[in-house]
């Protein structure tokens, strides 16, 4: 029988007037807290071949490698005997957008920062760590259990957000009409529940997709989102027979999934027209979470604790990969030859953002970046400006349609070093952040955001895990998983779960068919067309390697990844000079015309 322990730990990074993760809006900053944030660890351990690993679900709408490097470091450092690596160490998200923004070296997942936040960092890091040690520390005996559940169709829980780019599938023989979207999302709920060797319930999981987006883009107190909601009621639902008793609500296929419903047009057209079951962004966010709750309730009622899928042993494989040089084998892509992914690139559909869940640049600015990117693609190509024709080339096989406006593998905008961007600084606070690292030289060292990414594997037990450091569509998400199924039918595996955001990130994961319609996914898909095929391929690779005896390995480390650097941390600090001036201005601005409005006084005494 497994070991198994469960901790929690606090991740509440908050810095005043820092900027927020998820819409990419640099007025989006951290003026309050409205809940804590925190990480969740479930650590497995065989005390028969003193094989370990840990699964852990945290409050943020990310994980970044730089992360994860803090964590291992902090683990090795001080009890090596636990023997914690990459390989065997998940670190996953649920994708909440009001958490805070600052903890990764990459330039683009800090931007609105701006900067690195050394202090969220080492709380995020900190917090982590202390969930595993929680874990590890009150491991016992224990059993693992999976339920499954399926929301009604007509619940307001969840609607394809891309229902044009959906319906572009094959899969999707009978085409779904924007009225009925609720159908075009997944509705199952993946519940691992862990007990005590006696079947009493200590702590669950459960995968869910849907996006962690009720609170809208105008938001500033930091906040876990529909999916902590859920969470924190799951817990306290327990405390009264075990007060010890955790949940995670990870997230599953959201990529197009969106948890707003209604079209309201007096919203502001920043915020987006589109809001959850009620007028009040908070009251849907807590009901899409009670609705999560009430299902998970009612899987773990349903569950027979008496089994436990926790026999067959722990292993755990990481594959790092660059993902933008990778040459697609045929047998991924349908017999097809030449099909390639070059490095990340995002198209004009990503900056004008998500219409239903977060608006980014207007539209008219967005179709001017298309023109513009169009005239000025067709000059590289000709021309080569410099560039390796070999880049282009692949770049113009791999991105087909997409309009390319940032080349996040190359830090390009439109083709050009971002200080010699013609736009002024004064137009976007974003893009004087960005023309602003660039001056400082953070390009020379890091890329915008990462290239060698991990895809991972653990097994615990007939459980198989695939961490992917991406999001991914309703009907990419059935392809990946039906091509590991395939794989393991035959290796004692049961189930097969996919776990997203899992530690690292850089973009989407769409089908070919739905790349092409260059909907907002398919502009944020940064390797190119072919992108989910490479996935299949290197996932593919990963679980073979899984499944062969540990001494017949290979090491599937085909490309070194970035790795946290103090000296970059220095160099990337998030200040309060130029860069941060104007939001900060504008927010105290704000401030003081809400103290005036109620007669109070500012934090040095003034009366307004």
């Amino acid at each position: 029988m497994l070991e198994i322990g469960i901790g929690k730990g606090d991740i509440t990074a908050f810095k005043r007037g820092v900027g927020m993760l998820g819409y990419g809006l640099a007025t989006q900053v951290m003026l309050d807290i409205e809940t804590p944030l925190y990480a969740r660890a479930f650590v497995f351990y065989d005390p028969s071949t003193k094989k370990r690993v840990a699964f852990v679900n945290t409050e943020l709408c990310m994980i970044n490698p730089s992360l994860k490097d803090g964590v291992i470091r902090q683990l090795k450092q001080n009890y090596p005997d636990w023997n914690y690596d990459y390989e065997n160490l998940m670190l996953t998200a649920q994708h909440t957008h009001t958490g805070p923004s600052g903890y990764s070296l990459h330039p683009l997942y800090s931007m609105g920062a701006p900067g690195f936040v050394r202090e969220i960092y080492d709380k995020i890091v900190d917090g982590i760590y202390e969930a595993i040690v929680k874990a590890e520390i009150n491991k016992a005996p224990g059993k693992i259990q999976i339920g499954k559940g399926n929301f009604d169709l007509e619940t307001s829980i969840s609607y394809n957000r891309s229902i044009a780019a959906y319906n572009l599938n094959p899969e999707v023989e009978h085409k779904i009409s924007f009225a009925e979207r609720h159908k075009a999302a997944d509705k199952q709920m993946t519940l691992l529940q862990i007990t005590d060797e006696h079947g009493q319930p200590k702590a669950s999981v459960n995968w869910f997709a849907v996006h962690t987006t009720n609170l809208p883009n105008n938001w500033t107190k930091i906040c876990s989102d529909n999916k902590g909601y859920a969470a924190t009621e799951l817990e306290e639902s327990f405390h009264n027979e075990n007060k010890s008793y955790i949940s995670a609500f990870a997230q599953g296929a959201c990529g197009d999934v969106s948890a707003r419903v209604k079209f309201n047009p007096r919203l502001d057209r920043q915020r987006g027209y589109w809001e959850g079951p009620f007028e009040d962004d908070l009251k849907s966010s807590k009901y899409n979470g009670h609705i999560q709750y009430e299902k998970a309730k009612e899987i773990i009622k349903s569950i027979d604790n008496t089994q436990d899928l926790g026999t067959g042993g722990l292993d755990a494989q990481i594959l790092y990969t660059d993902f933008g040089k990778i040459d697609i084998h045929p047998d991924f892509t349908n017999g097809k030859e030449g099909c390639v992914t070059s490095p990340s690139c995002m198209g004009a559909a990503f900056l004008v953002g998500s219409i239903m869940d977060g608006p980014g640049m207007p539209e008219l600015l967005g179709k001017g970046a298309v023109t513009l990117s169009k005239v000025i693609t067709k000059k590289r190509e000709l021309l080569s400006k410099g560039e390796p024709k070999a880049y282009i080339d692949r770049m113009i096989k791999a991105q087909g349609v997409k309009p390319v406006v940032l080349e996040t593998g190359r830090n390009l905008i439109l083709g050009a070093q971002p200080r010699k961007l013609v736009l002024p600084d004064f137009a976007d606070e974003l893009v004087r952040n960005i023309k602003y690292f660039d001056r400082i030289g953070i390009y020379d060292q890091i890329t915008m955001a990462p290239q060698v990414l991990p895809v991972q594997a653990m097994r615990i037990g007939s459980i198989l895990i695939l961490g992917i450091p991406f999001e991914i569509t309703t009907i990419a998400s059935k392809r990946l998983r039906k091509t590991i199924e395939d794989k393991v039918a035959k290796q004692g595996i049961q189930h097969v779960i996919l776990a997203p955001y899992a530690n690292a990130y850089n973009g989407y994961i769409v089908t070919n068919e739905e790349y092409q319609l260059q909907m907002y996914e398919g502009g944020h898909c940064v390797f190119g067309q072919w992108s989910l095929n490479a996935l299949q391929e290197k996932s593919s690779k990963l679980v073979d390697e899984l499944m062969k005896p540990a001494s017949q390995r290979q090491s599937l480390w085909e490309a070194e990844p970035d790795v946290f650097s103090e000296d970059l941390a220095t160099a990337f600090a998030f200040h309060e000079g130029n860069v941060y001036k104007s939001i900060r201005q504008k927010e105290e601005r704000k401030e003081r015309r809400r103290l005036l409005l109620e007669g109070r006084k500012d934090k040095n005494g003034r009366s307004y």
